[in-house]
């Protein structure tokens, strides 16, 4: 059975992509992921902040903010949030002699600036692509959304200039015209599209009246959203697609590569299950693949996506009018059930 496939030029022993996560900040834990099938790991991220060695805004606002959220502040100069970025390219040569499995290094930056010339050491350090992970909220109302699709494509080409590696963006899924933005992005040179990047939302704590950092792990459900736009966008827009939002099961790995997803990304998966859960993985999808006669993961690439489609907008609205239609037959058999045992009772 042949599990190989291709992400960002790379060859691929198999469409499961280790995430950026806290699994990929030590040689020890990389050579577990690798040892359990992971066919390329992303490092964990290396921040603007980090590089540029100043303050993040959320910890500047923090000298304006009442005492409470001062715990907040403390957290940006733990020893977790500083890093030497001469670690993280350590970790990357160290990580290559250790693994034969692509190592990709992940910048996080919203600015353009001095801090993405780090990707050429990144480059120097042996790394075999870089993704660039863009997470931005523009809470500024005078920002309109073609400045914000502007600053990612003026950073893709600042960074694209100093690098030769592949370069896949990693993208948050609120864009009001997705399918012309990605497609700017490959023609700004994006080898690879990652969909989508987590929005991360902070709880309130009513009794402390605080904001409280919190982080839920995905789960399979969440993997829709990213399933439908890499459906819609496979064929059309001249990028590779990962999907890294919701991988958990050997299903959802096939599904994404049906939708048209050249590598599956896992972080939460692994993070509850640990690096074991990808050999799992694997053998079920083996499995079902040798059951149905496939001899290839080539066999199923993007056989579910909308490429043959002649009118995608018009395809998107008839599955959204099935979707509906489904939920109403529910409602209608629910209707039927309850009147029937409601008849019941009463004779």
């Amino acid at each position: 059975m042949n599990l190989t496939t291709q992400y960002l030029g790379l060859p691929l022993k198999n469409p499961i992509v280790a995430s950026a996560s806290p699994l990929s900040r030590t040689v020890g834990s990389i050579e577990q992921l690798a040892t359990a099938g992971a066919s390329a790991i992303v490092l964990y991220s290396l921040f603007e902040e980090q590089l540029a060695n100043k303050a993040t805004p959320y910890a500047q606002h923090q000298e304006f903010s009442h005492e409470p959220r001062m715990r907040a502040r403390a957290a940006f100069s733990a020893p977790s949030y500083s890093a030497d970025p001469d670690d993280y390219f350590t970790l990357i040569a160290r990580a290559k002699q250790a693994v034969d499995i692509p190592i990709i290094a992940s910048l996080n930056g919203i600015t353009p600036g001095a801090w993405v010339k780090n990707a050429r050491q990144i480059q120097e350090a042996g790394a075999d692509a870089l993704e660039l992970n863009v997470y931005y909220i523009p809470v500024n109302r005078t920002i309109s959304s073609a400045e914000v699709e502007d600053r990612y494509v003026t950073l893709l080409k600042q960074v694209k200039e100093v690098i030769d590696i592949p370069i896949a963006m990693k993208l948050s899924p609120f864009f009001s015209a997705l399918p012309n933005f990605a497609q700017r992005l490959a023609e700004a040179g994006a080898q690879g599209l990652v969909m989508f990047n987590r929005y991360y939302q902070p709880d309130i704590e009513i009794d402390e009246t605080d904001v409280a950092p919190r982080i839920r792990l995905s789960d399979s459900g969440e993997m829709q959203l990213p399933l439908r736009w890499v459906s819609l966008l496979y064929g059309r827009v001249d990028s590779d697609f990962a999907i890294s939002t919701g991988v958990h099961t050997y299903k959802d790995v096939l599904k994404g590569v049906m939708a048209g997803a050249k590598a599956t990304m896992m972080a939460s998966a692994l993070l509850q299950n640990g690096a074991e859960h990808i050999s799992k993985v694997l053998q079920e999808m083996l499995q079902w693949l040798d059951r149905r006669g496939y001899e290839s993961v080539y066999q199923i690439q993007g056989n579910l996506s909308h490429i043959t489609t002649f009118n995608p907008d018009q395809m998107a609205r008839t599955d959204y009018m099935q979707m509906l239609d489904s939920w109403g037959q529910v409602t209608v058999n629910w209707e039927l059930t309850n009147s029937s045992g409601m008849r019941s009772k009463q004779e």
